[in-house]
């Protein structure tokens, strides 16, 4: 360990990969781009991680593995100041070690339990899907422009292309900092493939136009439910919304089918 007072990321992703074997470097920028962490830099922009940030991301995996609780509710119970303070300092003396102790568990009492009902694990677990891109992009993805040209196959001028036509776009970090999540990664590999087929991203700008039109009219069915503000009325939003992305993606391969069927029965 070398002298200065903090972790890198990698550092940071060494110390807690036995305690969570499923963390990647991507996972910690996301819950950087939702504001559960919030990391200094260096003049360079390398993300500088001490002790106390340690600790608040050792809080938030636990409470996701354990409690299958979803972010949001993570982070309301972080700014509550239930993560606890490892006592170490962004200025202070002395290096980053390399163990910090695990919080400790939080006890809810009489009135916090009536306050705010805990869910049946398997309503969490849905609430937490929520999270998720509907079809099979990696909610944990968070990568830079640059990174997300190299993982999707474009270059860095096709992949601004993409961009100018509203296919993708950025969540912005601060300080200048914008990064890519999985429905970007998973779209920018779609337009690859297109483009080898001779489809360019102008071309493509009628999927954007169909799938807003799409959300719409599926906005009119879950806002009912959305409005209720309790846990189950949440997961049936969910599940409705998972469902009609289903019929959906069903109704426009058939409809492709019926349209192109003189080419494929040929």
């Amino acid at each position: 360990m070398s002298d200065r007072m903090y972790l890198s990321i990698g550092e940071v992703l060494a110390q807690l990969q036995d305690d969570f074997p499923d963390i990647t470097i991507s996972k910690i920028r996301f819950l950087e781009s939702q504001g559960l962490i919030d990391p200094e830099r260096t003049p360079s922009g390398y993300r500088k991680f001490y002790d106390d940030d340690v600790l608040r991301l050792k809080f938030i995996l636990g409470a996701q593995r354990d409690q299958f609780l979803p972010l949001k509710v993570i982070k309301d119970r972080l700014d509550a100041g239930e993560a606890g303070d490892s006592g170490a300092t962004r200025s202070g003396g002395g290096a980053a070690t390399a163990v910090v102790e695990a919080p400790a568990p939080t006890v809810t009492t009489a009135t916090e339990a009536s306050a705010e009902p805990r869910l049946p694990i398997w309503m969490a677990k849905a609430a937490e899907r929520a999270t998720a891109p509907i079809g099979h992009a990696d909610s944990d993805v968070s990568l830079s422009f640059d990174e997300l040209a190299g993982a999707s196959g474009l270059t860095v001028e096709q992949l601004r292309d993409v961009e100018q036509h509203g296919l993708i776009a950025g969540h912005h970090l601060g300080r200048g900092e914008v990064v890519y999540d999985g429905d970007a990664l998973l779209v920018a590999k779609l337009v690859a493939g297109f483009l080898a087929h001779g489809l360019e991203p102008r071309h493509l700008r009628t999927y954007k136009n169909g799938a807003e039109r799409e959300a719409g009219m599926f906005e009119q069915l879950v806002l009912p439910l959305v409005k209720q503000r309790n846990p189950q009325s949440r997961v049936q939003a969910i599940e409705k919304v998972r469902a009609l992305a289903r019929l959906s993606q069903n109704m426009h391969d058939a409809l492709l089918r019926q349209a192109l069927r003189g080419y494929l029965d040929g």
